[in-house]
């Protein structure tokens, strides 16, 4: 009887293929930026765009500007926000303790127990956000979120006296918590909000460089988002262009206890949020739905009856009007230390700003 010959199975399941997320999308996720500190944010966009652009340059604000095809018509700007949520030092007690006050909107809940760097103009200071220990409180004090001047930072000292060799009135302070890829594509990182829209815009501008473009186009880095959207507006008046599109996270409705009757439907994963209301001119939303359409670009779309918490609003009525759209980067779990987000919709993102620049000819304009 002859022998059977044995023959290997090719493995039934392909190598997943590791997915890396791009240098400088991690590297403006780990600078820490606080509103009105920035600084390290800037030196990121500095180091990875200034060289690769046509024309560059800096505000008072603190806003960065990338221009490509600077002669071009129309004009265009893209705003992607570089500040994010931190803390702020207010007062040191006879023991060494700081109290602070937040700088941007904070679910109070998530302040204590947190590991924070304190931003000092030595060098970072480590220091533990702390409030009372669960076991000497009443029944009642349990049930209660405590107030932002009941949490303190210990920086491990015991004297004022040595806490202000250290720490300044005014310094600010983040989350100690740093960029990771958790499955997939998927990843967690402090400040998402608004790094993603930031790399996006600022990104589109790089792959801008490459190939005809008839537009101007400017990519924005803009600051202090967060407590009013105080760096577009001054960035709005400056360029005044003919077209914006501001680039945020917004939210990925998709987690539980999320109702969707009131939010919308939208997920992680789904693509740029399209977004449409009064924030939003026609001509702007139309050219980009049908941008996305004609690229195989996936979307979503979302409503917002009012001006949005976002830099469009600010840049929508600056000057004489500016014709403004918005994309929003579906992100789980926003303004906590670690907020989520599919790298595959922030791809998605530039490609459909880079798709919107180019699609624009010689002398359109957003009147309708």
């Amino acid at each position: 009887m002859p022998k059977k010959k044995t023959v290997k199975k090719a493995a039934s399941r392909k190598t997943a293929k590791k997915v890396t997320a791009p240098e400088f999308l991690v590297d403006l996720l780990n600078a820490r930026s606080p509103t009105g500190h920035e600084y390290e944010a800037q030196a990121v966009v500095d180091r990875h765009v200034e060289s690769k652009v046509d024309a560059y340059r800096r505000d008072t604000m603190g806003n960065r500007f990338a221009t490509v095809n600077p002669e071009g018509d129309p004009s265009v700007l893209f705003a992607g926000h570089i500040d994010e949520l931190g803390l702020i030092v207010t007062f040191i007690s006879d023991e060494g303790f700081l109290y602070f006050d937040t700088l941007g909107g904070h679910d109070k809940t998530m302040i204590s127990g947190r590991r924070v760097s304190i931003l000092t103009k030595d060098g970072e200071i480590k220091g533990v956000t702390g409030k009372r220990a669960i076991h000497l409180m009443s029944a009642e004090d349990r049930k209660k979120v405590p107030e932002t001047h009941e949490i303190w930072i210990d920086i491990g000292v015991s004297s004022r006296a040595e806490a202000e060799k250290l720490v300044r009135i005014g310094d600010p302070a983040i989350y100690d918590q740093s960029f990771e890829l958790i499955r997939g594509s998927v990843g967690v990182a402090r400040a998402f909000d608004d790094k993603a829209g930031a790399y996006a815009v600022l990104e589109a501008v790089r792959r801008l460089t490459q190939g005809k473009l008839n537009a101007r186009v400017t990519a924005a880095a803009t600051t202090q988002e967060e407590i009013g959207t105080r760096g577009a507006i001054t960035a709005g008046y400056s360029e005044n262009p003919d077209f914006a599109i501001a680039v945020d996270v917004g939210h990925a409705t998709d987690s539980p206890d999320c109702d969707q009757r009131k939010y919308g439907r939208t997920k992680q994963g789904g693509g740029p949020i399209v977004c449409r209301g009064p924030n939003i001119n026609p001509v702007v939303f139309d050219r980009i739905i049908a941008c996305a359409e004609k690229n195989k670009i996936p979307y979503q779309l979302e409503a917002d009856p009012r001006p949005t918490g976002t830099d469009a609003r600010a840049i929508q009525v600056a000057q004489s009007g500016i014709a403004t759209g918005l994309l929003s980067i579906p992100l789980r779990y926003m303004h906590t230390p670690s907020e989520m987000v599919d790298l595959k919709d922030i791809e998605h993102t530039v490609q459909l700003l880079e798709a919107f620049a180019r699609s624009l000819k010689k002398g359109e304009r957003g009147i309708w």
